[in-house]
């Protein structure tokens, strides 16, 4: 007979969000009355709330309506970043997104994942890491580890479980190299 998923038994020690209980219900609340409405279009003042929770966020960053971000205190944005509607940025571990990087429509950065061999189906997690210029498609997941190098590109819809080399293009689930990126000149 085979071993059975046993949910009673989860844990998530060590995990821990580094944050009081106040300060992740208040995040929270402000999270839902704020970052994933469409009725707070500004920019400026969701890059406000974020840093006043802890988040490093650099110059002229642009966040749309419907954005939902975990835990802002492991956030990491560089400059002149945007990130489109929808996105979900599950940070239960640091992320950091570089300058210049654009994250589409819908995309999903997530960090934590359960481990399918145990029957207590403990969480695993893994920062992820956008360097400069990184692009990342409408509707694209980076799995927990990932660490995509500068200016790499991961296409939309597609699945980023490994690290991206630098200057690449990704596509599938799983995502595989088709190609790399030149930028050219204006």
């Amino acid at each position: 007979m085979q071993t059975k998923v046993d949910l009673s038994s989860f844990n998530n020690y060590p995990y821990h969000p580094q944050a009081s209980y106040f300060r992740q219900t208040s995040w929270f609340f402000i999270n839902a009355l704020f970052l994933k409405t469409s009725l707070v279009p500004i920019s400026r003042f969701k890059v406000f709330l974020l840093r006043l929770f802890g988040a490093k966020i650099g110059k002229r960053v642009n966040i749309k309506p419907c954005v939902s971000i975990k835990y802002p205190w492991l956030l990491e944005i560089g400059d002149h970043a945007w990130i489109g509607e929808n996105t979900w940025i599950d940070n239960l571990v640091l992320v950091k997104i570089g300058a210049h990087t654009s994250i589409s429509q819908g995309a999903m950065l997530l960090t934590g994942n359960h481990h399918y061999k145990k029957s207590s189906f403990d969480l695993i997690t893994g920062s992820i890491i956008l360097e400069e210029g990184v692009w990342i498609g409408a509707q694209a997941t980076v799995c927990p580890g990932v660490h995509a190098g500068s200016h790499s590109i991961l296409t939309v819809g597609s699945v980023a479980t490994k690290n991206l080399d630098a200057y690449s293009i990704y596509q599938g689930n799983p995502a595989v190299k088709i190609r790399n990126r030149v930028i050219e000149n204006n």
